[in-house]
């Protein structure tokens, strides 16, 4: 926010997003929203994207961020498909974004981008929730979100009926007293005939195709235990 400042702009896209906690894939750079005559000013040791169009809500005089929705307008432009989806699932998911907001947000978007809307599903408590999801779909499976199974609690993903997914990040599931808990967890699932798969959010996020894969060879056994 303060290099914000000192460009003469207001905090932006995913970089906004991100100080509000919502989910994007990366925000690396600094995502600014400045007039289009401001200068073109530099920041030492960063890199800099500058985002000229028009602003959908006016920021108050003294903001030094553009509004919600404006920030997720330009971050479901700035970013991949996939991406977008899981931002657009964050902001929701967080009221960062209110569903009634939609409309004009797809109204305003890129024709290309209009397809998103009928995946959205704001359930999702992460964006590594999103991307497996859209995995899953890919693939063609048959799946529930957010399932609470007796004795287990609730998990992220319950796939054709007896594959559990957990989505795992560094957050919630780092330490030893995280790791016991989730094996406990699913040793209360095996005894219930659940199968559990556990991704890790790097791997999600950054080599999907080994996980997408994995999720292949899981459901290829399924299949072949059910013939």
């Amino acid at each position: 926010m303060v290099d914000a400042c000192r460009l003469g702009g207001r905090l932006a896209c995913v970089s906004e997003l991100a100080r509000l906690g919502v989910f994007v894939l990366e925000h690396v750079d600094l995502h600014l929203h400045v007039h289009e005559h401001a200068a073109q000013r530099k920041v030492a040791g960063r890199s800099v994207r500058r985002h000229w169009s028009r602003l959908r809500r006016e920021p108050h005089p003294r903001s030094i961020s553009v509004e919600a929705f404006d920030a997720v307008l330009q971050a479901v432009r700035c970013q991949p498909a996939r991406a977008a989806l899981a931002t657009l699932d964050s902001a929701l998911h967080l009221a960062v974004l209110r569903h009634d907001d939609l409309d004009e947000l797809f109204r305003v978007l890129p024709r290309r981008h209009r397809v998103l809307r009928k995946l959205i599903d704001s359930r999702a408590e992460s964006g590594p929730e999103t991307l497996v999801r859209l995995m899953l779909r890919t693939l063609g499976a048959t799946f529930d979100i957010q399932v609470d199974i007796p004795g287990v609690g609730r998990v992220d993903f319950v796939v054709d009926g007896w594959l559990i997914v957990e989505c795992d990040s560094k957050a919630f599931h780092s330490s030893w007293d995280d790791q016991r808990r989730d094996r406990s967890r699913d040793q209360q699932a095996a005894a219930r005939g659940y199968a559990t798969y556990r991704p890790i959010a790097e791997d999600i996020m950054w080599s999907p195709e080994a996980v997408q894969t994995a999720l292949a060879g899981l459901l290829q056994i399924g299949g072949r235990r059910r013939a």
